[in-house]
């Protein structure tokens, strides 16, 4: 089932009208993700403002999720002594059936739970799924078994839905359900009420047919007169309807077999085909040959059995294939949970800074994601469905947070890069036109250009000429080494207040388009960040907390943090990799290995202990967020050593987040000047197995951060050669694979590698545009041939005007020869050319510049394509592994991590290289 956008506030009031005093505790199960902590953070404000009981859960991955139905959700269940309850999965369970995951649904509890009388059976238990990861099981939307229940129309809740009766699985539809996914709908629906057949029911029934022939042939032998005898209908479809019943058939077969032989007795005399239909004596035929012999009616084709099992089984492939190729369009990113969310406390009128930031922070998060993979907005070949969400939280901050009055408080020019808070009191949002450079407000200049990966791989750090361009490129802005070496707060007051016309200035020289937001005003334009302070105590941006609490969630909490023990992970006994807690859940049958080194003489087991790191890491972030400021103990887990909750935690872990963007600088300019970047047929192959860094790779979150950057590196090598007239890279530079990337990391305690894999196209993320590297060249070429298309707009609107001139012009000639035009119509007529040649020449003049914006070419309407390449890294990976048997571990929510074997990643990668990675 799903639930319509509009809806959203409806199904929470029907919850508070539902719940009691007595009621289950809502149940949250939450992916360790920036987004889905954001969308809990609001989430369980609006439960607390309601009183509603709630109990929150960390799921790291399948096995996790899957436990946690096993413990915590099948206790809940009507059908073993349970009242039901709400589970609501925040950020997982949309890519499988999670009814099934949970322990919800299991063989012999198919039943229907239609009707009246179905309206309290079933489990009661209800599983609310708020995910981004697409697409969609179809089974969570559409499914559930509960087709005739109250408020339901083909998988769609209505207002008239009800809380507490049978339960079952609610995707939460951010608005694409009813428009993209009609086809589906209806090829779905058609198979719930389908029966099953296969080619080898239809060659079952043929042989069956070909029996009874035979069986014919008997009894006619045996009645001795030689003729076939030909069974009536009743006696076929008695034959077929219960083959079981033999004697019943018997005695109705010698029951009709007596009118067939009565017929073949009198077959000498004519059988009349209708009673009016008889025919006239031989004589009176041969005195008229030309005279007209009525005849019967042409009798009406029935349609065989066997004709009626085909069409069946052709209708029914059909709807399979719409199925299939909706699974096969591979994977991408829908709207991020915070950002519902936040649709949800909006609809129910409680929305503030607190909320919205949360959202934004959320929303960021999806943007500087590399495992984004988004859509383009719908009639827009230039815009992102993410960007277009961002322009509408840039609103949001402008209503909650009026600019005008901002401005006047800050008395700082519109480019400055906020630092601090107007007053003591100042909780505010602000938009922010800076550079999108890397924790710029916490590090020197020099360092966060350094560490942004944008700049940095343009520049190419990772060699000493790449280091003496950055100084050119800093020499020419007008800031000396010196100067830049310092901390953001103690520049040169000039130098921050001129700093994004200062390093737009020289954008085009060096490729760094994009890097510098558009001006508009000071009203906070496109590309524009988030801003937000806490009084005097700090100041940060919404990519600021981002890439904190992402640091936290990959690499582990700061262990010791009160007593100044900044940097170091926590080596503890709970504190393991990622790599321990996966297990084989959803992976392959024949990879259902533990996952744990053969040789190691004290393998761990599947215990508690597995869910620490995420549990240890989840709460760590989640108290991160708090929007409040506290050095309280842990509410939810006592034991934990991090105490620090909001800003002053965010400030701790700070350190963090920069080890680990240096960790990403060393590791990848290592990968690319050693040139360990392999060009295969269809990707981009780089493998960590050495370095001091190694160890902080074997989390998917870190290491797809380290496949970013190598991604924007190879894209700058590849997009110079180009440039210079080469060809690329061989296989991997303009094939099928353009720009997707495989990247492994060994784990040396378990003998595997953690494999992930990243993809092309202009819609991935990772922040300034996500785009594919194009050459000067290329960027010309682009820009002229908008212009081309801007030139042929108008030409064409031209063109029309001067018709439909012509056209008034001919019919008021007409009318003035035929003395149908008088006085009044004339000085109308007059004035109304006077106004089209006004209009059309400054419209022209006005549209050449509306139009230079408009990027986009003049499709009719709902006829745009709506664009995105999407990565098939998850299809790929599980045919591969079916294909070559390798033992692949498929554990996390982001199907494009997996776990491979030390001993057969060779093949792994080889069967790979043969498919196409992007869709």
């Amino acid at each position: 089932m799903y639930l319509p956008r509009p809806l959203l506030s409806h199904l929470y009031n029907t919850l508070l009208n539902t719940l009691t005093p007595s009621s289950s505790p809502l149940l949250l199960l939450t992916a360790p993700t920036v987004d889905a902590i954001c969308a809990l953070r609001i989430l369980t404000a609006q439960l607390k403002r309601d009183f509603i009981p709630h109990k929150v859960r960390p799921v790291g991955g399948y096995a996790e999720l899957q436990k946690a139905g096993e413990e915590e959700v099948k206790g809940m269940m009507k059908t073993v002594g349970g009242e039901g309850g709400i589970v609501i999965c925040l950020g997982c369970g949309g890519g499988v059936d999670v009814g099934e995951m949970l322990g919800l649904t299991s063989e012999g509890e198919e039943d229907d739970v239609g009707g009246v009388e179905g309206q309290n059976a079933g489990h009661g238990v209800e599983v609310w799924v708020i995910d981004a990861h697409r697409g969609w099981n179809l089974e969570n939307v559409f499914g559930g078994n509960v087709a005739a229940l109250r408020g339901l129309e083909q998988g769609k809740l209505l207002s008239t839905y009800r809380l507490g009766g049978a339960g079952g699985v609610i995707v939460w539809d951010e608005g694409d359900v009813d428009t993209d996914l009609q086809a589906e709908r209806e090829a779905y629906f058609a198979l719930q009420g389908m029966p099953e057949i296969t080619e080898e029911d239809l060659v079952a029934a043929e042989d069956d047919e070909e029996d009874d022939e035979d069986d014919v042939e008997e009894r006619a032998a045996e009645n001795g007169n030689g003729d076939p005898v030909e069974p009536s209908s009743s006696q076929t479809r008695k034959r077929k309807a219960s083959s079981q019943d033999s004697d019943a058939n018997s005695d109705i077969d010698s029951a009709d077999d007596r009118p067939a032989r009565r017929r073949r007795s009198n077959s000498s005399l004519p059988i009349p085909s209708s009673p009016t239909s008889a025919q006239p004596p031989p004589s009176s035929q041969q005195d008229s040959p030309s005279a007209v012999v009525p005849s019967s009616p042409p009798a009406r084709r029935v349609t065989t059995q066997k004709q009626l099992r085909r069409q069946l089984l052709k209708l029914r492939r059909k709807h399979e294939a719409t199925l299939e190729a909706y699974y096969d369009r591979g994977s991408w990113t829908g709207e991020p949970v915070s950002s519902i969310l936040y649709s949800l406390v909006s609809e129910l009128g409680r929305e503030d800074n607190e909320v919205l930031w949360l959202a934004v922070v959320g929303v960021e998060s999806v943007h500087l994601s590399h495992f984004t993979t988004v859509e383009r907005a719908r009639r827009s070949n230039s815009v992102t469905k993410l960007e277009l969400l961002k322009a509408v939280l840039r609103d949001e901050v402008r209503r909650l947070n009026p600019p005008a009055t901002a401005r006047r408080r800050a008395g700082v020019a519109s480019n400055d890069v906020p630092v601090s808070a107007r007053s003591a009191t100042d909780t505010s949002i602000r938009l922010s036109p800076e550079p999108r450079f890397a924790l710029i407000r916490h590090w020197s200049l020099l360092d966060s250009m350094l560490h942004t990966p944008y700049l940095a791989t343009r520049l190419h750090i990772w060699n000493e000429p790449g280091r003496k361009r950055l100084n050119k490129l800093l020499a020419k802005m007008g800031i000396s080494l010196q100067e830049a070496g310092k901390g953001y707060l103690h520049l040169d007051l000039e130098v921050k207040r001129t700093l994004g016309r200062r390093v737009g200035k020289f954008a085009e020289q060096y490729g760094l388009e994009g890097l510098v937001p558009e001006e508009s005003g000071g009203e906070g334009g496109r590309g524009w960040g988030f801003v937000r302070s806490w009084g005097w105590s700090g100041t940060l941006s919404a990519g600021d907390v981002v890439a904190i609490v992402s640091a936290i969630l990959e690499v582990g909490p700061v262990n010791n943090a009160l007593n100044g023990d900044l940097g170091h992970r926590d080596t503890s006994q709970n504190e393991r990799s990622y790599n321990h807690r996966a297990t084989a859940l959803p992976s392959p049958p024949h990879s259902s290995d533990s996952g744990q080194n053969p040789d190691d003489p004290n393998p761990t087991t599947s215990s508690a202990s597995s869910e620490t790191p995420t549990t240890h890491r989840f709460f760590a972030a989640y108290d991160a967020l708090s929007p409040t400021s506290t050095t309280s103990s842990h509410v939810h887990n006592p034991q934990h050593t991090h105490t620090q909750q909001g800003l002053p935690a965010l400030l701790t872990h700070l350190p963090l987040a920069q080890q680990l963007s240096r960790a990403i600088l060393r590791t990848g300019s290592a990968l690319v000047s050693k040139n360990q970047i392999r060009h295969l047929r269809s990707f981009r192959l780089g493998i960590v197995k050495e370095g001091p860094d190694l160890g902080v790779f074997v989390d998917p979150g870190a290491l797809v951060k380290l496949g970013g950057w190598v991604g924007e590196a190879v894209g700058v090598l590849e997009a110079e050669k180009r440039g210079a007239g080469g060809k690329g890279s061989g296989k991997g530079g303009e094939g099928e694979g353009d720009g997707a990337l495989v990247l492994g990391c060994l784990d040396e305690g378990r003998g595997v590698y953690v494999v992930v894999g990243l993809g092309s196209g202009g819609a991935r993320g990772g922040g300034v545009d996500g785009g594919k590297v194009r050459t000067k060249a290329e960027i010309k070429e682009r820009e002229e041939g908008r212009k081309r298309k801007v030139a042929a707009r108008l030409a064409k609107k031209a063109e029309r005007a001067r018709e439909k001139e012509e056209q008034k012009r001919a019919k008021r000639e007409r009318d003035a020869a035929n003395g149908l035009l008088d006085s009044d119509d004339e000085e109308e007529a007059g004035s109304d050319a006077t106004e089209s040649d006004a209009s059309s020449s400054s419209g022209s003049s006005g549209n050449s510049s509306d139009s230079s914006s408009d990027e986009r070419p003049d499709v009719p309407k709902g006829k745009r394509k709506v664009g995105a390449q999407r990565s098939l890294f998850a299809l790929a990976f599980q045919a591969v592994v079916a294909e070559t048997g390798a033992r692949v571990r498929i554990d996390s929510f982001e199907h494009s991590v997996v776990e491979v074997r030390k001993e057969d990643l060779a093949g792994f990668l080889e069967g790979l290289s043969l498919r196409s990675l992007v869709g």
